[in-house]
């Protein structure tokens, strides 16, 4: 796993290439059928792209949408294994509904299928990492179907992106977060930032972690860390990470600084996190989550545990085989 994060710039030297190319209908809208790790990348580029057309469907199946609308969209169905049988499902839906399809994937079922009946894919490279830690790879591989614009912008982290820059942040906040349940709270901007670093602190630094959105939160989760005695031993188990985006409306980073105010004077844990932007939003969304990568790899050293495999998902992936 260090080496994995210590070299995930080299992730975007990766250069996808669309298989069955001639198949492949472009259209202006997509649904992306994908879980996990596998559904991070069309987050980020909804963050990036706000404008682009992308539903992003965490479930069994295809959106309840009407048919006409279903056939206007491209459907991209996302397995980094191949074997997710979320996506599978959706897979054979699609077909049988004649849809529009395109599949990512390492390998597994889920490729097998689309080789078999001429569908439109993209093979990943099988390099043995987490899907989590293959973000780089993946975004590439979406961005080849939906945006090839951004590949030349995105491309520069390559060089540009220095993940040992971030490592003893990292290291040090993963320290002060020991004992600790972290909260990460962003703009609605940034959902898919702080959604990300819950991710990496759920599967790589195997703790509890959570995360909300500017301002909805400050409507009700912050009532709840509202310290009286009663509730005293409950708030101290929290620690709460603010990522602050100087680009974001100035009314948003208003109710940031109130309740960094607001949680201080209550003696919560709290760290601000400033998203700077140096060369590009590319950089500074992948800066972010090199830190979080770094965060939560530190954080799982701190408990002992191993921060590159998820036995409780084997675990149930087994289970509910039988």
């Amino acid at each position: 796993m260090y080496e994995t994060i210590k070299n995930f710039n080299k992730q975007f030297l990766y250069k996808p290439k669309i298989k069955n190319k001639k198949k492949l209908k472009r259209k202006l809208g997509f649904i992306v059928v994908g879980m996990g790790g596998s559904a991070l990348a069309p987050l980020i580029i909804k963050t990036c792209k706000p404008k682009l057309d992308i539903i992003i469907h965490n479930n069994y199946g295809l959106p309840e949408l009407p048919i006409k609308t279903l056939k206007n969209k491209l459907i991209i169905l996302s397995s980094y294994s191949g074997n997710t049988e979320e996506v599978i499902e959706a897979f054979k839906k699609a077909k049988n509904m004649n849809l529009d399809i395109v599949v990512i994937s390492v390998g597994g079922k889920l490729l097998s299928l689309a080789k078999e009946n001429n569908i439109p894919y993209i093979e990943l490279p099988n390099t043995g990492i987490q899907p989590r830690s293959a973000l780089g790879l993946s975004i590439k591989a979406f961005l080849k179907i939906i945006e090839e614009k951004e590949l030349r912008k995105i491309n520069k982290l390559a060089k540009n992106l220095k993940p040992t820059d971030y490592e003893k942040d990292g290291k040090i906040l993963a320290q002060k977060l020991k004992n600790y349940v972290p909260i990460i709270y962003a703009s609605n901007n940034n959902k898919s930032l702080a959604y990300n670093w819950k991710i990496k602190l759920n599967e790589t630094g195997k703790i509890p972690a959570f995360y909300n959105i500017f301002p909805e939160l400050n409507h009700n989760e912050m009532t709840g860390f509202d310290v009286k005695n009663t509730t005293k031993k409950l708030s101290d188990k929290f620690y709460f990470i603010i990522l602050k985006d100087l680009e974001d409306d100035i009314k948003i980073l208003k109710r940031i600084n109130i309740l960094e105010k607001l949680y201080t004077d209550r003696n919560l844990k709290i760290k601000i996190i400033e998203l700077t932007k140096k060369e590009s939003i590319w950089h500074k969304i992948f800066s972010s989550l090199i830190l979080a990568d770094w965060i939560a790899y530190y954080t799982a050293l701190e408990y002992g545990q191993n921060p590159e495999q998820v036995p409780m998902v084997e675990e149930f992936k087994k289970l509910i085989l039988k």
